[in-house]
């Protein structure tokens, strides 16, 4: 498995070992399920980004669309490109929020609940194979990992970096 991650050399250790960087084994192993992903959405004539979508938005409430991109983790021009194309395809609308006269509520409509459930089933399988495959030790370990990573990164504790307004 290791041979597919890029290694980096390094000649000051004693030891003739590589080691594989760990945003490197993150990257390569997310450019790979997206890259399954994609292949699969291809079959429900759709993409990833918008399986991803129409997952993060509420079946029954509606989502508010300033609280898609946040939720995503996307900017919202790449996000406004997705539901435009969305509600192209007949898969979104956007009504007025009852609650902000202002903003505006993303529902799903019967066709964009449809692709959600193949959008769902698609998840699902990948999770229940990966389970099948993984012993649970090891991934409540991954999960474990995963959460510190993001934590570290969430409460700058890596780089410190400050943001100026």
């Amino acid at each position: 498995m290791h041979n597919k991650f890029f290694y980096i050399w390094d000649p000051t250790t004693d030891s003739n070992m590589k080691d594989v960087t760990i945003d490197y084994a993150l990257r390569a192993v997310w450019q790979a399920v997206a890259r399954m992903y994609n292949e699969e959405a291809k079959g429900f004539g759709s993409t990833m980004a918008v399986g991803f979508t129409l997952l993060s938005i509420d079946p029954k409430t509606g989502t508010p669309s300033t609280a898609l991109g946040p939720k995503m983790g996307m900017e919202a021009t790449s996000l406004s490109r997705i539901l435009k194309s969305m509600e192209e395809k007949g898969m979104i609308e956007r009504r007025p929020n009852p609650n902000d006269g202002r903003g505006v509520l993303i529902h799903l409509t019967d066709f964009g609940l449809e692709k959600r459930k193949d959008s769902k089933d698609v998840v699902l399988r990948f999770n229940e194979v990966v389970r099948e495959n993984v012993p649970k030790e090891k991934l409540d370990c991954f999960f474990e990992v995963m959460d510190i990573i993001n934590s570290l990164v969430i409460e700058k504790k890596i780089y410190n970096i400050q943001t100026t307004n």
